[in-house]
């Protein structure tokens, strides 16, 4: 098991395609109970199926505000950038997702 730190920039070019949807579920979870709203997701550019993956997953989250393809200079087409929801005023702690 790969460990990942939650800073808000998650590279996916270390797991295996069928880990991406659960793995990005649960690091936008993560990243969101700290307080990081502005996450980078590396796919990389190569055939686009894991920019595929990752983009049939975002819609899906409550918790995501919106996304969009990063500019250029911070990976082009081959990185996507999600806004994600702030924690409710007073939530101090959210249950993990499911997977969706």
């Amino acid at each position: 098991m790969v460990e990942i730190p939650i800073d808000g920039n998650l590279d996916l070019h270390l797991f295996q395609p069928r880990e991406v949807k659960e793995l990005v579920t649960e690091y936008l979870w993560a990243c969101r109970q700290k307080g990081l709203l502005d996450v980078r997701i590396v796919h990389g550019k190569g055939t686009g199926a894991l920019r595929k993956t990752v983009h049939s997953v975002l819609p899906r989250l409550s918790t995501v505000e919106s996304f969009r393809s990063a500019e250029e200079r911070d990976g082009g087409w081959g990185a996507t950038w999600v806004r994600l929801k702030p924690l409710p005023p007073g939530a101090e702690q959210e249950d993990p997702p499911r997977e969706p």
